[in-house]
């Protein structure tokens, strides 16, 4: 990695401008150009240092309710059951993990009560009985910037 990708990395790690011209008001903090800057986080990406540039919004502060979900299937009814939760529009993610507890998802909803009635009725029409709801108690926030020599 260039010292100019590190850079430009720390630069977006520290938020991006909600201005018109945020990759300009970038480029003058490093002095280079906006077109530096947008070439500099597409090679990025094309190397794969970045494989997701997009915002990222703090559903607890919109006062949204969210939760993992872990859920024990039946290996042969994993397709049916996934199915069913990616119906839901509230899911964001739904993987299957090598695990006992081997269908994972996140669910969000507009209140606690709301969280619960959707975590029983996937319940019910998956006919899974063991499914775990494990809401974030703390929330970790990593940030990696580099140093130069």
């Amino acid at each position: 990695m260039t010292t100019l990708e590190r850079q430009v990395l720390n630069e977006i790690q520290k938020g991006i401008p909600l201005v018109e011209q945020p990759f300009l008001v970038i480029g003058e903090r490093l002095g280079i150009s906006e077109a530096e800057v947008i070439d500099t986080i597409d090679s990025l990406k094309s190397k794969d240092y970045i494989r997701r540039f997009g915002g990222i919004v703090d559903v607890n502060k919109l006062g949204i309710k969210s939760t993992l979900v872990a859920m024990k299937v039946d290996e042969n009814d994993l397709d049916r059951v996934a199915s069913i939760i990616s119906e839901y529009k509230g899911v964001t993610h739904n993987y299957e993990r090598d695990d006992a507890y081997n269908l994972w998802f996140t669910l969000m909803e507009r209140s606690q009560e709301e969280l619960e009635e959707k975590i029983g009725e996937i319940k019910r029409k998956t006919e899974v009985e063991e499914i775990l709801s494990l809401p974030a108690t703390y929330k970790h926030k990593t940030n990696v910037f580099f140093r130069f020599k």
